[in-house]
Parts: structure tokens; C-alpha cells; sequence
């Protein structure tokens, strides 16, 4: 580090980027004194001090208020992510005090969070009874945000939301699985075993949220086609979906082994489709896999070893 950068961090205080964000948040330098129990000369003290440690200004004061500047704005995305990271770094010590021995965030799909890892996550918590597993449900575009963020640890996102959007992360792959149509029992589509993307688009569709993999992938092959897509409802679970095509109000793409374990929601049945998009990979990814946390490192390995190849889906019975 520059002595000059060194300088820099030593004039920077918690307290000041704390109340700095706060004035940001609120657009008021009264208000962030009110959220912050300090009085507002204090707050105005600090924050001048910070724009002459940074040398330059970092919030535009008007009538209405005040407004980052585009130097405040870049401080204001990394004052957040110090202060989370002192906020994950007080959780996991406290955690640390209480005997757990190890603390890994991970963010995936939905897909991959109901297929898959409730077994792979069971097994490696059951080996590694110390360590704990923060894991959220996001859409693919969402994970890879959060890595790059470093809001999460690792992530497992659809294989087009990695290649397309995460050219700084590296990913590994995961699982695999086949997209199948789901369609009431005695639906016109059902006598056949398999069908085309195309042949759907004159039906109605229950479908996930607008920017899942799921939803991204079929308006793409509708587009190729030059065809709508008539998606008229959109949930945010896979059982509602398939209660939703159980009550005749559309029919609705799922992954394979999803469909195996909602089978009991409804009277429905499954056509494989037999575009080369349905069958799909899901991959792991992380900033730099070398330097993760050791816990971290040790639940990679459990989920996708280095040079393996993503093992297909293993059939549930129906």
C-alpha cells in the first residue's frame, strides 16, 4: 500500500461511514442524525471531515436536501460493503465463541435448491456437524451478483446466467437436468411422450418470475420462433405452479427432478421436451475458488470437485 492510500485509511473512522450512509439512505443530514441518536452539527462536522481526507466532495447539498456525488456514490458502495463485512465479521466471531467452527454463505436457484441440494447439503452437514450453511434462494442473475458483491460465498446459478454474466467469476460445474412440460391428465398435449417448444406456444403458460433461467429461456426460443409466448400468470414457487396447471389455467415447463418430487400436487403429467435447451446445467460459481475461506473450500469440494463433470440427475420415482 502507497503511503498515500495508507494515510487515506488511517483519517477514515467506522463511525463517519456509518453516519455517511445514513445521510445517503435518508437524502437528509437531519434525519441521519435522528436515525443516529447524534446531533446534526456532529454529523456535518464528520462529513466534512471526510471530504478532506477523500479531497474531493461526496455530497451535493440543496434546499431538498442532499445527494451523493458521483465521488459519494463510488463511497458509498464500498462504505457498505465495509460495513457488512464488519457485520458478517461480528456474527461469525460471536458464532466462533458458541463452538461453530466454521460459516460459509451460499445463494443458489431455485432449481438447484429443490432438486438437489437438500441431500448434498444434508450429507455434508452431517459430516461436518461445525460448520454453517447460510443459504438463500435468488434467481440466477441475483447469485452472480451476489458473488461478485461478495455477499455470498459461492453460488449456483443456470449455466447460460454463468457464461453470459459472470466473466470475472470462476464456476465449476454442478448437476444437470431436463426441462419436462407439465400438463393436466387428460389435457389435449398428454397422449404424447415427448413434444416440441414450438407446439406449446399456442397454449396458455404458468410460468416462474419474469427473470428466471426457466422464463428467459422460453421467450428466447418463442423469439426464435417468431412467435408470442402466452404466459398469463407468474408465481414464485414450483408447487404453486403446478396447483396452478393442476386448476386448468395453463401449462407450465419445470425441471425433471422438480416434477418427480411435486408429483403429488394434482393430477398432472410430464412430456419430455425435445429442444436442445431443455436440458440444462447448473454450475457453481465463486470469485476465486483458490481463495476461499477453508470451510468454504471444503463444501466446493463436497458439491463439485475440481476437473469432475456434472453428474446427470438421478431419476425419483414417479
Amino acid at each position: 500500500m502507497k503511503n498515500s492510500e495508507r494515510n487515506f485509511a488511517r483519517r477514515l473512522d467506522l463511525t463517519s461511514l456509518q453516519l455517511f450512509v445514513a445521510v445517503c439512505e435518508l437524502g437528509s443530514i437531519g434525519r441521519a442524525a435522528e436515525r443516529e441518536f447524534i446531533a446534526a452539527s456532529a454529523v456535518s462536522k464528520r462529513l466534512s471531515e471526510l471530504e478532506a481526507a477523500a479531497g474531493t466532495a461526496l455530497l451535493d447539498r440543496h434546499s431538498r436536501g442532499v445527494t451523493p456525488t458521483p465521488a459519494g456514490e463510488s463511497l458509498l458502495h464500498h462504505a457498505r460493503t465495509v460495513l457488512f463485512g464488519l457485520e458478517r465479521l461480528q456474527g461469525e466471531l460471536s458464532e466462533y465463541a458458541q463452538g461453530v467452527r466454521g460459516h460459509v454463505r451460499m445463494h443458489a436457484n431455485i432449481s438447484a435448491i429443490v432438486q438437489f441440494l437438500p441431500e448434498d447439503l444434508g450429507a455434508f452437514a452431517r459430516a461436518h456437524s461445525q460448520v454453517k450453511i447460510d443459504l438463500q434462494e435468488h434467481l440466477s442473475s441475483a447469485v452472480l451478483h451476489a458473488v461478485q458483491e461478495g455477499a455470498a460465498d459461492i453460488g449456483i446459478c443456470s449455466t447460460a446466467a454463468a457464461h453470459n454474466g459472470a466473466s470475472a467469476l470462476q464456476s465449476r460445474a454442478y448437476r444437470q437436468d431436463h426441462l419436462v412440460l407439465v400438463v393436466p391428465q387428460g389435457h389435449a398435449l398428454a397422449a404424447q411422450a415427448a413434444i416440441n417448444f414450438e407446439d406449446v406456444l399456442d397454449w396458455d403458460i404458468v410460468g416462474l418470475h419474469a427473470n428466471s433461467s426457466i422464463s428467459l429461456a422460453m421467450r428466447a426460443a418463442a423469439a426464435a420462433a417468431g412467435r408470442p409466448l402466452r404466459q398469463r400468470i407468474q408465481v414464485t414457487g414450483l408447487d404453486a405452479m403446478c396447483r396452478m396447471i393442476d386448476n386448468g389455467l395453463g401449462v407450465g415447463l419445470l425441471p425433471d427432478r422438480a416434477f418427480a418430487l411435486m408429483h403429488g400436487v394434482g393430477r398432472l403429467q410430464a412430456l419430455a421436451l425435445r429442444d436442445p435447451w431443455a436440458r440444462r446445467e447448473l454450475r457453481l460459481v465463486a470469485r476465486d475458488f483458490d481463495t476461499l475461506p477453508a470451510t468454504a473450500r471444503l463444501l466446493v469440494e463436497h458439491l463439485a470437485p475440481a476437473g469432475a463433470a456434472a453428474p446427470p440427475a438421478t431419476a425419483l420415482p414417479t
